[in-house]
């Protein structure tokens, strides 16, 4: 199906552009959100004429875009998760999760302008890209952490599991220095014999 395109659709083209699209890519995408018109010559002309007041409207929408990301570009966000000790979560961060973080904190995204690729499914600080307009990306920190104390060490740019392994080894270390000075090593050098 050809479309005329009323914005700038990643891809595709920009305003007042003629495409060819999947007919379902259309018809559920860009006709019921209205970023297009069916290509035809009586919308080429309505398009003709409101041209002016459509690009007015979204250089209105992208410098509402640009103000609100000049807030939002590079906060960051802790999502407390379950994780066991290799760092890898029992679940994963989603799109809905870093756009519920962020509405929680005031911001206003929608889950749709999140761009996550893949769940998040480790424990770390990751990078998230938000589409606020079609030419207007920012990007996020989510710090995804099985504790608050966990989220400010890795804040600081700690990695908490390689930490969690080292101060591991070190406690067996020491246990094993301990029983070899007077735990259990202790015990077998003293024991009385049976010679009489």
């Amino acid at each position: 199906m050809k479309v005329i395109l009323l914005e700038r659709v990643d891809r595709l083209g920009g305003i007042g552009d003629t495409v060819q699209v999947k007919d379902g890519f259309a018809r559920n995408f860009l006709l019921p959100r209205q970023k297009a018109l069916r290509a035809t010559e009586a919308n080429q002309r309505i398009f003709d004429a409101e041209r002016a007041t459509i690009e007015a409207r979204n250089a209105a929408n992208k410098a509402e875009a640009e103000k609100a990301g000049a807030e939002l570009d590079g906060t960051s966000y802790v999502l407390i998760r379950q994780a066991g000790e290799t760092g890898q979560m029992y679940g994963s961060v989603a799109a809905r999760d870093v756009a519920d973080a962020i509405q929680a904190e005031g911001g206003k995204v929608e889950r749709s302008q999140v761009i996550l690729n893949l769940p998040i499914k480790t424990l770390g600080v990751h990078e998230v890209k938000v589409r606020l307009h079609s030419e207007v990306i920012i990007t996020v920190k989510v710090n995804v952490a099985r504790s608050q104390d966990e989220a400010e060490r890795q804040a600081k740019g700690e990695n908490v599991i390689t930490s969690q392994f080292e101060e591991d080894r070190a406690a067996d270390a020491e246990a094993t220095q301990d029983m070899l000075e007077g735990g259990a090593g202790a015990a077998m050098t003293e024991a009385p014999s049976d010679e009489g």
